[in-house]
């Protein structure tokens, strides 16, 4: 998941260095969603695993 972060990143710099501020905006809003997936992921795997080894 957090590729596809990355990946849209770049993509959002990229686009804005070449003037389409619509794509990079489109493209950073979709990086900033998928990176709040990712922690909520994360932080649901670490309780689920803590609670596990009790």
């Amino acid at each position: 998941m957090i590729r596809w972060t990355l990946i849209f990143l770049v993509i959002a710099l990229i686009a804005a260095v070449f003037g389409f501020g619509g794509i990079a905006a489109g493209a950073a809003g979709i990086a900033k969603i998928i990176f709040f997936i990712f922690l909520v992921l994360l932080v649901i795997s670490l309780v689920m695993r803590a609670v596990r080894k009790t």
